[in-house]
């Protein structure tokens, strides 16, 4: 899975991966790196999912990605402590990844093509990963199991209120389609 797509965003600067929990955001960002490794290429990833303030704070974390892109740092949440821990530096080799839910927003767009800039580089890309629902959550249930499944409806009612403000299927460069089946395509906005 991912492989055609892999192989148009090894080139990039920056890359900014979104979905819906389960969609496959982590697969193809780390497929990515592993093609950029192979490469030579030191990457840096940077999770979403590491400046949510919790179970409650899609929206906040977020927006807290231009934030961490204009700052060059950002406190990682512990989950486990339930709190912030220590704080991340955004080093400035490149590439850079950004996936996760809510990764992409015009803001963080911007942010990123300012990062990227600052850099001395430029070529921003982003997908938008599209799943069935049933897909995605048995695959968000098997990946974090306990910890997650109390979490599934309130977590999708998040994704639900953000996306459709920020519209990220509608701002990203690339769409991909995965399929129950194990089929995928993919295209260009």
């Amino acid at each position: 899975m991912f492989g055609e797509l892999v192989s148009e965003l090894v080139t990039a600067d920056v890359v900014l991966i979104d979905g819906r929990s389960g969609s496959g955001k982590t697969s193809l960002a780390e497929k990515l790196v592993g093609r950029l490794g192979a490469l030579g290429r030191r990457v840096q990833v940077l999770r979403v999912e590491d400046l949510y303030p919790g179970w409650d704070g899609l929206a906040e974390g977020s927006r807290a990605v231009a934030e961490a892109l204009a700052a060059g740092r950002y406190r990682r949440y512990d989950w486990e402590l339930g709190a912030f821990a220590e704080w991340v530096t955004i080093n400035e080799t490149t590439p850079l990844i950004i996936e996760g839910c809510g990764a992409i927003t015009r803001e963080n767009l911007a942010a990123a093509e300012g990062w990227a800039v600052r850099e001395n580089v430029g070529n921003v890309r982003s997908v938008w990963i599209e799943c069935p629902t049933e897909l995605r959550r048995s695959r968000a249930l098997a990946r974090d199991g306990k910890m997650f499944a109390p979490h599934w409806d309130r977590w999708a009612a998040q994704e639900e209120a953000l996306f459709s403000k920020t519209r990220p299927d509608l701002l990203a460069e690339l769409a991909f389609q995965c399929r129950e089946c194990g089929s995928e395509t993919h295209s260009r906005r």
